[in-house]
C-alpha cells in the first residue's frame, strides 16, 4: 500500500506541520522527503560517473549515459525493486544500470560504497536544505524581532528576575537579546552545514576498491566531491565521522532552544495578570471548547510544545556517534530522523515569525507593570550611588530602608532623606542622579541604546541571506 493522503500518516510532522503547511511541504519536501533522499542518491551516482570519465576510467560518452539515468529514475522504480534487493542502495544502481546501454553498466557505481553515496548525498541535500529553506525562514524571523526591537527600543518595560519585578529595561532591549541569540544560532547552522563532508573511500574507508581502479584514489575522490561542492572527511570508515551530523542536529536544536524561550516568554507576557503583549487572533479562531472567551496564546505555545518534542532527540544523536570499529548498522535507522530535526526548526521558525508579526504590544499595561514597583526598584540606584560618595555599607542601609518603605505609606527615597546617617550622602548626589531615583521608571541604563545597536548590527549582517 502507498500512503496517498497525509491523514493516513503516523507522525504529526507530516500529518499536522510538515504535511499540512503547503508552503512548507512545497519548501521542503525536495531537500527531506523520501523521494529526495534517492534524487539525490542518484545525483551522487552520476557524479561519481563523471568523476570516473574525468581521470580516464571510463569514456565521456559512458557517464553521460549513466548521469543521464541516474536524472531520470523515480523513487517508485527504486522503491519496487527494494522489495526484491532488500538493499535501497543496490536497487537505486540496478534501476540505474536498467537504463543505460550494455557497456557503460559495469561503471554504476563502480570502485563505490553503499555510504559513499548515502553520506555524500545527505550532506548534500542537508546542506542545500539549510541554505535555501531553513537560514532563510531563521532570518524572517530574526528580521521580525529586529523590527520589535527597533520599535520598542525606548519603550519602558520592568525587567524581571526569578519571575519577580527587578530593575526597568524596554520592550525593545528585551527583543534584541532574541535578535543576537536567534543571529548566533543562524550562523552555527549555516556553518554546521557546510562543514559536513563526503566520501568516497569505500567499505572500509581505505581506499582499497579505488586503489585497483585509480592512481590517486584521494585526487579522484577530491574530484568527485568536488563537482558537488564538498569537501572529503580527512579520514573516514565506511561512514563519515558522525560528529558532522552531531553538530548539525545540535545547531538545529539549539536553535529550537532560543526559539522556544523567546516563545515561553511572549506566551508568559499575555497572563491576565500580566497582559503586555497579545498574539493576534483570528475573527473565526476559537480558544476553548467551552469557554468561548478565551483568546490563547496558542502559536507561541505550539513552538515550545515542537522543542519539548525535538530536543530529546539529541540523545539519539550522540548514541549514533559510537560505530563499532568501522562500521555497524544501529545507526541505519536512528539517523533518517535527522530530517525531522531540519523540518521541525523550518517549522518552528516560520510559526513564530508568523507570531510576531501579528503581535500587538500593550504600552498602556507595559507602563502600568512598571509603575506597580517604582518606589521598590530605586533601591538598586540608591545602594550604588551611597556606596559611590562612600558609605561604608550600603547595601545594608538600603536593605533596611526598603523594609521600613515597605511597613509605611512613604517612599523609599522619602525614607531615605528621613534617615540621619544618609543625609551628608545625599547632599552630593547631582541633579541628574537625584532624578533617577525620583523617576525611577527612567532608571534604564542603556537598554535603548543596546537595542537599537545590535538590531542595526543583525539588520547588516542579515542582507543577502533574506529571500526576496
Amino acid at each position: 500500500m502507498t500512503i496517498t493522503n497525509r491523514f493516513d500518516t503516523v507522525s504529526p510532522m507530516d500529518s499536522r506541520f510538515y504535511g499540512g503547511d503547503p508552503a512548507l511541504y512545497k519548501a521542503l519536501h525536495p531537500y527531506l522527503s523520501a523521494a529526495a533522499a534517492i534524487k539525490y542518491m542518484a545525483r551522487v551516482e552520476g557524479a561519481l560517473a563523471l568523476a570516473l570519465a574525468d581521470v580516464g576510467i571510463s569514456d565521456k560518452a559512458t557517464a553521460n549515459a549513466i548521469a543521464s539515468a541516474a536524472d531520470r529514475i523515480t523513487a517508485q522504480e527504486v522503491a519496487e525493486e527494494e522489495t526484491r534487493t532488500r538493499h535501497d542502495v543496490r536497487a537505486l544502481v540496478n534501476v540505474i544500470r536498467s537504463q543505460v546501454p550494455d557497456e557503460a553498466k559495469r561503471f554504476v557505481h563502480l570502485g563505490a560504497t553503499s555510504y559513499d553515496i548515502v553520506d555524500t548525498a545527505n550532506a548534500l541535500r542537508y546542506r542545500e536544505c539549510v541554505d535555501r529553506v531553513l537560514v532563510p525562514t531563521l532570518a524572517v524571523l530574526i528580521a521580525k524581532c529586529i523590527s520589535i526591537a527597533e520599535a520598542e527600543a525606548d519603550t519602558a518595560q520592568i525587567g524581571r528576575t526569578h519571575g519577580r519585578h527587578a530593575e526597568p529595561v524596554t520592550f525593545g532591549f528585551a527583543m534584541a537579546e532574541y535578535v543576537s541569540r536567534l543571529g548566533d544560532r543562524l550562523e552555527g547552522l549555516r556553518l554546521a552545514a557546510r562543514r559536513l563532508p563526503g566520501k568516497l573511500s569505500g567499505a572500509v574507508g581505505a581506499y582499497n576498491a579505488l586503489a585497483l581502479l585509480a592512481e590517486d584514489p584521494r585526487a579522484l575522490e577530491r574530484r568527485f566531491l568536488g563537482s558537488l561542492q564538498l569537501h572529503a572527511a580527512p579520514v573516514s570508515t565506511q561512514i563519515v565521522p558522525p560528529e558532522g551530523w552531531t553538530d548539525l542536529a545540535h545547531s538545529c536544536v539549539s536553535a529550537l532552544g532560543v526559539m522556544a524561550n523567546l516563545a515561553d516568554d511572549m506566551r508568559q507576557l499575555q497572563r491576565s495578570e500580566i497582559g503586555e503583549v497579545a498574539e493576534s487572533f483570528g475573527t473565526e479562531q476559537v480558544g476553548s471548547s467551552t469557554m468561548p472567551h478565551k483568546r490563547n496564546p496558542v502559536s507561541f505555545e505550539n513552538v515550545k510544545s515542537i522543542w519539548k518534542a525535538i530536543a530529546p532527540r539529541m540523545l539519539t544523536t550522540y548514541m549514533d556517534q559510537i560505530s563499532e570499529h568501522q562500521r555497524d548498522l544501529t545507526n541505519s535507522a536512528s539517523q533518517r530522523f535527522l530530517g525531522e530535526i531540519l523540518a521541525a526548526t523550518t517549522y518552528a521558525a516560520g510559526r513564530l515569525a508568523s507570531s510576531l508579526d501579528g503581535m500587538r504590544v500593550d504600552r498602556d499595561r507595559l507602563k502600568a507593570n512598571l509603575a506597580m514597583s517604582r518606589g521598590a526598584i530605586a533601591a538598586e540606584p540608591l545602594y550604588i550611588l551611597l556606596a559611590k560618595y562612600g558609605h561604608p555599607d550600603a547595601h545594608e542601609a538600603v536593605r533596611r530602608l526598603t523594609l521600613e518603605a515597605e511597613r509605611g505609606s512613604r517612599s523609599l527615597l522619602e525614607v531615605a532623606t528621613l534617615d540621619n546617617d544618609l543625609r551628608e550622602y545625599l547632599k552630593k548626589f547631582t541633579p541628574d542622579e537625584r532624578r533617577i531615583l525620583e523617576r525611577p521608571e527612567e532608571y534604564r541604563g542603556l537598554a535603548a541604546e543596546v537595542a537599537r545597536d545590535i538590531a542595526s548590527t543583525w539588520r547588516e549582517r542579515l542582507k543577502g541571506i533574506l529571500p526576496e
